[in-house]
């Protein structure tokens, strides 16, 4: 039987009522829209964030939707561009193990639309849980690791397909007309990882190009312009085969309308590449267990996959904040040595610490075949200390903090959203914005939220 999974999706999407969503799905997607607020008014205080936000300001010719602590409101298609810049600004955003960021995609062209055309926040919600479960689906399809070892960023190919999906929910599209927007947004899917080689902001740019991008998609196909019907599947620029050398197209609509992959986001607790995260969880539980100074280190040894070693593995030298938040060895490093991996341990100063730097020298990365045929299933990693007395201790992470197994609670989701939002000037405003998200599916109109957020 032929499959088109590009026409089963389109009709999942036209079809998702806030009530076919599972409680648990709802509240999940509700802390990790939270979480995506929270990254995005930190992100405005970052260079690269007013950056976005200044040429937002700049070429935007209408008051739509609100630049998260921005104090304006900007075009529709450059109000996401910015917001979804900033939410994933400094890698804190929410991350899925199919290898990408839902929420800086998919958040901002929900929310620019929902608060333009004053919808209920149960319409930004359903929307917003359509664009997740499109993005990731269509990532674990594409094969994420074989995707990301050609050199993809999968927050930006896929993210044009999440933004796409929550704004057609959000406009009432028809199946055929979702099915042509997924089409548009696919053709213009983007994002390389280049800015590995010198830290360069284009990571942070991503997920927003691919929000303007799904608008764009939308906009276009609701006045009958018309996408490739078969953008997923085609084998003749298909985007699977296109981007993938190990693609399994059954993953996309697989239990799809039932077993909401949505509902399995996870919430960071360190800023920097979720793939390092259990490193970190393993490097600070031996910390706990056996207290020892950075001087008693004679080297770290971290075991994973091979895909972690390209992405994070390489060896660390001080360029750019993005450079050391992509870096394992710095990461763990810097982890053992301060006991966290949070904003203030990635500062411009911070980064080119040389008892730092010196100490992500002596950390190793090796590939460990048991838990190669983990990743990226389980973001898995095992950390080895060796002390300088020849004394060794092991630990190995499976589930790292913030993932389904291993949950953030909600007062940790709510203490990493008040911390954030009071770095951005929006402490008074914290609870005012808490309450109104926690209870998104009872606002009449998203503005009443949006307001706060300005």
């Amino acid at each position: 039987m032929e499959h088109y999974p590009t026409k089963e999706l389109a009709e999942f999407i036209g079809k998702l009522g806030f009530d076919d969503i599972p409680p648990p799905v709802a509240h999940q997607v509700k802390l990790a829209f939270l979480d995506g607020l929270g990254c995005g008014l930190f992100g405005f205080s970052t260079p690269w964030g007013r950056i976005v936000a200044g040429l937002a300001q700049e070429r935007s010719c209408r008051a739509e939707a609100t630049v998260l602590g921005a104090g304006f409101k900007g075009d529709l298609e450059y109000t996401i561009l910015a917001n979804g810049t900033m939410i994933h600004s400094f890698d804190f955003d929410d991350y899925h193990n199919a290898k990408l960021h839902p929420a800086s995609a998919v958040v901002p062209a929900a929310l620019a639309v929902a608060e333009s055309e004053k919808m209920s926040g149960k319409d930004l919600l359903t929307a917003v849980v359509a664009g997740y479960e499109t993005m990731i689906r269509i990532s674990l399809g594409t094969g994420p690791n074989a995707s990301r070892l050609r050199g993809w960023h999968l927050t930006g190919t896929c993210g044009t397909f999440g933004a796409a999906a929550a704004v057609g929910r959000l406009k009432g599209l028809d199946a055929e007309k979702i099915q042509s927007a997924l089409g548009l947004a696919g053709t213009q899917s983007s994002g390389l990882w280049a800015f590995n080689a010198d830290g360069a902001m284009s990571k942070r740019f991503h997920p927003g190009k691919a929000g303007q991008s799904g608008l764009l998609a939308v906009l276009l196909a609701e006045r009958g312009f018309v996408g490739p019907g078969q953008i997923l599947e085609y084998h003749d620029g298909g985007f699977c085969r296109a981007t993938s050398d190990d693609f399994h197209l059954d993953k996309i609509t697989v239990g799809l309308g039932e077993d909401f992959e949505a509902g399995r986001v996870c919430i960071k607790p360190y800023a920097c590449c979720g793939s390092i995260h259990s490193a970190i969880d393993a490097a600070l539980s031996i910390r706990r267990k056996q207290p020892f100074s950075v001087e008693d280190i004679d080297s770290v040894n971290v075991y994973g996959s091979n895909v972690v070693k390209v992405q994070t593995g390489w060896d660390y030298q001080p360029t750019t904040v993005l450079q050391a938040q992509m870096s394992l060895k710095y990461s763990v490093a810097v982890a053992l040595a301060e006991g966290n991996a949070l904003v203030s341990q990635f500062t411009e100063d911070k980064i080119r610490d040389v008892d730092l730097v010196n100490l992500a020298g002596r950390v190793n990365f090796i590939v460990a075949p048991e838990l190669d045929a983990l990743y990226p299933r389980k973001f898995c990693n095992e950390v080895e200390i060796i002390l300088k007395d020849g004394s060794r201790q092991r630990c190995r992470v499976d589930d790292p903090k913030g993932s389904p197994l291993n949950p953030m609670s909600e007062a940790e989701v709510i203490e990493k959203f008040t911390d954030l939002a009071s770095v951005a000037g929006k402490g008074d405003q914290a609870t005012a914005i808490i309450e109104q998200v926690m209870r998104l599916e009872q606002l009449p109109d998203v503005r009443t939220l949006t307001t706060l957020l300005a």
